[in-house]
């Protein structure tokens, strides 16, 4: 049996080496002949046009679209050169189509002032748009390391389970945000962690980055799962910022076919089940998220569910569950997930993907809040 280095954690899902590129990253990109295809186009289309309307028909000021259309497509100098261009053809069809008195002869040169203004106007707003598109790349390329530093992307195995991850920020050009998840092989067994920071941006990120480090540290040391989550407790409330507090699910593994689970304020897990019915495990004795201690009598206790080889394991975080469709529902998860997981036969990684797109598909787009989504299973098959 192949398993982990101890020493290893999973993480949230990282994003390839190469930066997921925006629309307007991407066009920077693209190959010169692909950029000036638009630009080229507007020039016959206009040229065109004042050939077959004839003579008598003045279309030629409409190359004016030229240097607009340059300025979203091409670089500084490409947008000079091509408006070149479309200056001259414009001086070509006008005189094509003559100008036969002194008023035309006025009309005609202040169409060449306003093409040279929109001409230097379009220099300036491509030199700037590149500028901003540049300095968005090197935002998201950050954002990727830091998600490389602070969830490495897992691995499909740790000691005895399989596992698929899923994280989608919704903070603008983020790959991380407040959701977190790890999964520890530890002497105590496999165990793992999902959370959700409250708030969102730098702040979520800084204190999502306490809670995994501390987790790190108690998964190891402490026996008990209900050890390691009052560590946790204890590592937010002291180090993280007044008011703030982070909801968590720890589940560990025991086998061969029993979960233990302690609640920390966090969305319950759903239980798919490889015979019977899917079963949302709610806790009989929920404890507060982590940081409200001083709020809850107690400690957080722990509670058991059996898990058969060939049963799943979904944890996720508030971003699924209250994902809104057009009518204002939230996702049913609990009716939908079984279904889709089960249609993957076995195929972690499918079965998330599947889950994920009809969430998206349910929101009617991209979602509006941090979501992370882990799916668990015993590695090894079910048996008879």
């Amino acid at each position: 049996m192949t398993s982990t280095r101890p020493a290893e954690d999973v993480g949230a899902s990282a994003p390839s080496a190469a930066p997921a590129l925006d629309d307007g990253a991407a066009l920077l990109q693209a190959p010169l002949w692909q950029r000036l295809v638009p630009v080229g186009a507007a020039m016959v289309v206009v040229c065109l046009a004042d050939v077959l309307s004839g003579r008598d028909t003045y279309l030629a000021s409409l190359m004016s679209v030229v240097p607009p259309l340059a300025a979203l497509m091409l670089y500084p100098l490409e947008v000079v050169v091509t408006s070149s261009i479309g200056m001259l053809l414009m001086v070509l069809l006008t005189r094509y189509d003559g100008l036969g008195d002194l008023e035309s002869h006025r009309l005609f040169q202040g169409t060449l002032i306003a093409y040279a203004a929109l001409t230097l106007a379009a220099v300036l707003i491509s030199h700037f748009r590149i500028v901003r598109t540049r300095h968005l790349v090197a935002v998201r390329t950050v954002a990727e390391a830091a998600q490389l530093a602070l969830l490495p992307p897992p691995e499909p195995r740790v000691g005895r389970v399989r596992l698929a991850a899923r994280y989608v920020s919704a903070a603008d050009l983020a790959q991380i945000g407040g959701d977190l998840y790890a999964v520890l092989e530890t002497p105590f067994g496999v165990r793992a962690l999902i959370g959700d920071v409250r708030g969102k941006g730098l702040s979520a990120v800084r204190t999502a980055s306490l809670v995994l480090g501390a987790y790190r540290e108690a998964a190891y040391d402490e026996r008990e799962l209900t050890g390691v989550a009052e560590r946790l407790e204890r590592s937010v409330a002291r180090h993280a910022a007044s008011g703030e507090f982070t909801t968590a699910l720890l589940v560990q593994f025991r086998e061969p076919d029993t979960i233990e689970l302690v609640h920390c304020g966090h969305v319950p897990p759903l239980l798919v089940r490889r015979v019977g019915d899917a079963v949302t495990l709610d806790p009989p004795d929920p404890w507060v998220p982590l940081g409200l201690a001083q709020l809850a009598m107690g400690g957080p206790r722990s509670w058991t569910a059996g898990f058969t080889a060939g049963d799943l394991l979904l944890l996720c975080t508030d971003g699924v569950i209250e994902a809104r469709g057009a009518d204002g529902s939230f996702y049913p998860l609990a009716d939908r997930a079984p279904a889709l997981l089960r249609a993957a036969d076995g195929d972690l990684d499918a079965g998330l993907a599947a889950l994920y797109a009809d969430l998206t598909r349910h929101a009617g787009g991209p979602l509006r809040d941090d979501a992370a989504l882990l799916l668990l299973a015993w590695d090894g098959e079910p048996t008879a």
